[in-house]
């Protein structure tokens, strides 16, 4: 018998630290899979490629950010009064427009049997580096 597969939504999660310039760097991901009740974020910051595109950039500022969208993906008290709202309204507004330093990309959607597997997937596509694979401790 083969396995469920279901819709899932997603977004690649950038640092854009001068928004004039257009310059990004992708941090993470979010994932929406509705079927199977599931939102999570994933991140990996590579903060040697980070220091060289914006070498003023506040790190644990941005690691900050990040982590409150790690709490608004899981949901509950700990993120806010967003944090009550339901899961695909917390991805809905996750993944809105925004002009600050960390941004989304286009929503886009694919088809998974697992969408655990399928966010660590798309890290490791949309955000890991060659050289992030290779020596994990330089990240």
């Amino acid at each position: 018998m083969p396995e469920e597969r279901h819709t899932f939504d997603y977004a690649v999660v950038r640092v854009v630290p001068h928004v004039e310039r257009e310059e990004f760097l992708n941090v993470g991901v979010i994932l929406s899979c509705q079927a199977a009740d599931f939102l999570s974020a994933r991140f990996h910051v590579n903060a040697k490629r980070l220091s060289a595109l914006a070498p003023e950039l506040d790190l644990k500022e941005v690691q900050s950010h990040l982590e409150a969208m790690r709490l608004i993906c899981e949901g509950g008290e700990q993120a806010g009064p967003i944090g009550r709202l339901p899961r695909r309204a917390r991805f809905d507004w996750l993944v809105a427009p925004r002009s600050t330093v960390i941004q989304t990309s286009p929503v886009h959607t694919g088809l998974c049997s697992d969408p655990q597997k399928a966010l660590d997937e798309l890290l490791r596509k949309m955000v890991s580096t060659q050289s992030d694979i290779q020596n994990p401790e330089l990240s």
